[in-house]
């Protein structure tokens, strides 16, 4: 049995494993490649089985060592991330209002007037294509 993960079925683990194929991250390729097994996850919201919530834990802790490595944004605040994201990618304050749900609302979390919500930080991670504990 996995250790403290006593509700998980071990032979659907197992299966979930196999299918991804989860490896320590060491090149953009694979970088990639892990996000793209995230993002489904992500999109099933509550409705993840205990087996899919080990899963995208795991894919969530070795994205954020690749991040870490290779992007140095976790010592900054998530707003902070989100600027240099922002410069990085030439991303104006404009092309986050839809996104943010409006011109004031992005303008307060730009700068940090306004706590970034849990379906935002999913809405910014999917628009920069980034682990969205960056912004939690």
């Amino acid at each position: 049995m996995i250790a403290n993960t006593q509700s998980i079925d071990e032979r659907k683990y197992a299966r979930l494993l196999a299918k991804t194929l989860p490896v320590a991250i060491e090149t953009e390729e694979q970088y990639e490649r892990m996000l793209a097994q995230v993002e489904p996850l992500f999109d099933k919201g509550e409705n993840l089985s205990p087996e899919e919530t080990e899963l995208l834990k795991l894919l969530s802790h070795l994205i954020q060592e690749y991040e870490e490595k290779h992007y140095q944004l976790n010592a900054s605040s998530p707003h902070g991330i989100l600027r240099e994201l922002m410069e990085a990618r030439g991303v104006k304050p404009s092309d986050l209002w839809e996104l943010l749900g409006s011109k004031g609302y992005a303008s307060d979390i730009i700068n940090g007037k306004r706590e970034i919500s849990k379906s935002q930080a999913r809405k910014l991670a999917e628009f920069f294509n980034v682990s969205v504990e960056l912004f939690i």
